[in-house]
């Protein structure tokens, strides 16, 4: 009898403990896998500053029209140079925005340093114009930008907003060895609110597309916007989207989806991974 006893509670020892380790594999296993995620709200936001940037310059090509700072509205603060060219073609305008070779800060809390180009073929409000960005040693935070940005104005939409078709073909070499991430997007950009003003604290935009591209870890991925992304250009939230939903899927693993909140002004964005939600800080 005893020996039965003994018998049967080695058999249910060795069942839990087979049932315990199965349990931590499988807890170990769980995929919570984010830095693509965070490698594409990087790169997002980063180039989206870009366009901003150009923005500001490129509302008529006359240097009384950027609005450098003024009231602390703009993203820029005066260690910043702007220069315009109008000889570059016949029809294409350039012009130069320098933060020089140090680190100039912005009014959004961010280090720039190197020359943005934007290189025109028409006002950045008028219809049909192109605008293509370039980079020479520019770099954020000391993470350098390099690539070509496209925006060409598809003109008003039938909600009466200016809509933009944006090409981004970039790598962001993150600083301190951290990797390379490479993004090539096609956005399209409702300018939703704020066009009729001079101002940029009343700016809004919708932004919908797809993209790709390589994480600093070497994984590739895709991105699909379901839910357009909402940037506000007001003071304190024109860093990060403040709402909208993507879904990003990395090679051989499942969708991540991406949810940038209701509208609140913050860097928290959550990533659902099989039914697990995990809170991420942008950078």
């Amino acid at each position: 009898m005893k020996a039965n006893r003994f018998l049967l509670f080695s058999i249910m020892t060795l069942s839990i403990t087979v049932f315990v380790v199965a349990g931590c594999k499988k807890n170990k296993s769980e995929d919570n896998d984010t830095s693509a995620a965070g490698d594409n709200a990087f790169a997002e936001s980063t180039f989206n500053d870009v366009t901003n940037i150009s923005d500001e310059a490129g509302f008529s090509g006359a240097l009384s029209n950027y609005k450098l700072g003024a009231g602390n509205e703009g993203l820029l603060s005066s260690c910043a140079t702007i220069s315009f060219d109008s000889l570059y073609t016949a029809d294409q305008d350039t012009i130069k925005i320098d933060f020089g070779s140090t680190n100039c800060a912005g009014n959004d809390g961010r280090n720039r340093r190197g020359i943005i180009y934007v290189y025109y073929t028409g006002h950045y409000r008028d219809s049909a114009s192109v605008h293509t960005i370039t980079f020479s040693n520019y770099f954020v935070n000391d993470n350098q930008v390099l690539g070509t940005k496209t925006v060409t104005n598809l003109g008003h939409n039938g909600s009466g907003h200016l809509v933009y078709d944006i090409n981004v073909n970039g790598q962001i070499v993150l600083a301190n060895s951290g990797g390379t991430v490479t993004w090539n997007s096609h956005r399209l950009r409702e300018w939703t609110q704020g066009e009729s003003t001079m101002m940029w604290s009343d700016d809004v935009y919708s932004i919908t597309g797809t993209a790709s591209g390589q994480s600093a870890d070497g994984h590739n991925f895709t991105v699909d916007i379901t839910t357009p992304l909402i940037r506000v250009m007001s003071i304190g939230c024109r860093r990060h989207f403040v709402s909208g939903v993507l879904n990003l899927t990395p090679d051989n693993k499942p969708v991540r989806t991406v949810d940038f909140g209701a509208g609140t002004c913050d860097d928290i964005c959550t990533v659902t991974i099989n039914s697990h939600t995990y809170t991420i800080h942008m950078r």
